[in-house]
């Protein structure tokens, strides 16, 4: 597998990846973290312009997406229920995707944004329960509760430094 940008032409792979991704979230119990469409075009295009969308890509195949700055976010400003780990500066990943085929791709590349700051922080939904195995696999650790922007609902925040 190999990561890299996001290129304009990638959005109709992305878009299945998402859509596929919204279907499994509704069939594992969690309808609500995603409705269908989500993330919009213009999310996903401002992303690929910023320099933060990448992919995934394993046999000349896009099989994950995610979104990763290092710019920080600002809704982790305030964390209840809890600390974050440290204040040191933290990459932080939104909207990973992966395919149906992508088995270990989401895995994958939230250890090469580790690797890329050596401090990560992401958030998932309470009802996202195979996220959570995951980032608790991967040795992340829960911090707490962080609020959505414009009372879009509440998040679990999870953190892994190197």
């Amino acid at each position: 597998m190999e990561i890299r940008h996001t290129r304009p032409d990638d959005l109709p792979a992305l878009r299945a990846i998402y859509d596929n991704a919204q279907r499994f979230m509704v069939r594992t119990g969690n309808p609500d973290q995603w409705e269908p469409g989500f993330p919009p075009q213009a999310v996903l295009e401002a992303d690929i312009r910023s320099g933060c969308s990448y992919v995934c890509v394993e046999a000349g195949r896009i099989v994950a997406t995610f979104f990763f700055s290092t710019a920080g976010e600002p809704t982790y400003r305030v964390i209840r229920e809890g600390a974050w780990l440290d204040d040191a500066p933290y990459g932080v990943v939104h909207r990973i995707a992966a395919a149906e085929q992508g088995h270990g791709a989401a895995a994958y590349c939230l250890e090469w944004c580790l690797a890329r700051c050596g401090n990560i922080r992401i958030d998932t939904h309470r009802d996202n329960k195979p996220m959570q195995r995951l980032l608790q696999r991967l040795g992340y650790t829960y911090c707490g509760l962080i609020d959505l922007e414009e009372g879009r609902g509440e998040r679990l925040a999870f953190q892994k430094r190197r």
